[in-house]
C-alpha cells in the first residue's frame, strides 16, 4: 500500500474502498465501496460528508439487497440507508485521520475481504452457467421424497438433551424403552442425577434433517427415539403430528431452486477440482508433512453458491409460508 505523500489521495481512495468492505455488514460491505464520482452530475449525489460524496448509486445498491421490500417502502428505506452510509462515512474519515489504514490487522482484514469478494464474483459467474431443472426432474424429486411432499407432516416434538458418558448410553436407551411415558423416563433421570435440558418444538418435515426425515415419517404419535450426541444423548418424543401434504404445483418453486443451487454447487466443486489439478501447489514447512497422503482438500475457502437454509436442502419458508401453509 503506497503511503508517500504525493500519492496519498490515491492510497486514501484505495483504502476507503477496502476498509468499508472489511468493516461493514454484508449489505453495507458492497454498498460502501467507493464509486467513481462525476462532480458534474449533481443529481447523482445524495449527500456530502465533509469533502466526500455519497451517491444515489450506493443507496440503490443497498436497496437491491433488501429482500421483500415493497415499492411503497422504497423512499423511507432510502432515507434510512443514507443515514447509515453517512455514519459509515464519518467513521471511515476518522479512521483515515488516525492512520488506521496502516494498522497491520486492518490491512490483513482488507486483503481478506478483497479476496472473498473477488472469489465470490468468480463463483457466481460459474454458477450462472447452470441449467434450470426440467419439469420431469422436478417431478422425479417430488416423487422420491414423499415425506417432504405427498405425505408431509407437521411434528410436535419434545426434546431432551442429556449429559452422559458413552458407557451409559445403552442403559439410557433400555430405560427409555421400558418407560410407559416420557414423564416416567424424566423421573428416572432425576433419580439418577443425570443433567438434562428439555425443549418443545413444532417442526414441519422440511425443517428436519433430511437424513432423519424417513425415520420421523415412520414414527407414531407418542413414540420416542434416543440418539447419541457429542455430550451424551438426545431423546426426541413425537408428542403428536398432523398431515399437511404439499402438491407438486405448490412444491415446484422450492424444488426448482434447490435443484438449481445443487447444480451450481457441483459446477463450482468440479471447477475448483480442475483448477487444483492444473495448478502447481507446493506445501511448505509443517504443512508439507503428510500432504501427499492427506485426503482431498475441501473447497470451503471458495464461497459456494448460497444453499437453501433448511436442513432438508429445501427452503422451509418456500414450502410453508410461500405456499400459504402454516
Amino acid at each position: 500500500m503506497t503511503t508517500r505523500s504525493d500519492h496519498y489521495p490515491q492510497a486514501h481512495r484505495t483504502w476507503r474502498v477496502a476498509c468499508i468492505a472489511a468493516a461493514s455488514a454484508a449489505v453495507l460491505l458492497a454498498a460502501g465501496c467507493g464509486e467513481k464520482k462525476d462532480s458534474k452530475v449533481a443529481s447523482q449525489t445524495a449527500a456530502k460528508v465533509n469533502k466526500e460524496e455519497i451517491t444515489v448509486h450506493q443507496i440503490n445498491f443497498v436497496l437491491q439487497q433488501q429482500r421483500g421490500l415493497r415499492p411503497e417502502q422504497a423512499d423511507a428505506a432510502s432515507k434510512q440507508i443514507l443515514e447509515r452510509l453517512i455514519d459509515q462515512e464519518l467513521a471511515v474519515q476518522k479512521a483515515v485521520d488516525q492512520k488506521m489504514d496502516r494498522d497491520p490487522r486492518v490491512v490483513q482484514q482488507i486483503e481478506a475481504a478483497k479476496r472473498e469478494i473477488i472469489a465470490r464474483a468468480y463463483v457466481d459467474k460459474i454458477g450462472e452457467t447452470a441449467s434450470k431443472p426440467t419439469p420431469d426432474e422436478v417431478r422425479k424429486y417430488y416423487d422420491e421424497k414423499p415425506a417432504l411432499f405427498k405425505e408431509r407432516r407437521v411434528y410436535s416434538l419434545q426434546e431432551l438433551a442429556i449429559e452422559a458418558k458413552p458407557e451409559q448410553i445403552d442403559g439410557l436407551r433400555a430405560k427409555l424403552a421400558e418407560a410407559k411415558n416420557i414423564n416416567e423416563f424424566v423421573e428416572y433421570l432425576k433419580a439418577n442425577e443425570f443433567k438434562f435440558a428439555g425443549n418443545q418444538a413444532v417442526r414441519a418435515a422440511e425443517q428436519l434433517p433430511l437424513a432423519s426425515l424417513d425415520n420421523f415419517a415412520r414414527m407414531q404419535d407418542g413414540q420416542a427415539v434416543l440418539t447419541p450426541s457429542p455430550t451424551g444423548a438426545q431423546v426426541i418424543v413425537l408428542a403428536n403430528s398432523r398431515s399437511q401434504p404439499v402438491t407438486l404445483e405448490q412444491a415446484t418453486p422450492a424444488i426448482e431452486q434447490f435443484l438449481l443451487n445443487d447444480r451450481k454447487r457441483k459446477l463450482v466443486e468440479e471447477n475448483v477440482k480442475q483448477m487444483r489439478g492444473g495448478a502447481q501447489i507446493e506445501y511448505v514447512g509443517k504443512f508439507a508433512e503428510g500432504a501427499a497422503s492427506a485426503p482431498a482438500a475441501s473447497t470451503a475457502p471458495v464461497p459456494a453458491p448460497a444453499p437453501a437454509p433448511a436442513a432438508s436442502g429445501l427452503d422451509a419458508s418456500s414450502i410453508s409460508k410461500g405456499m400459504g401453509l402454516k
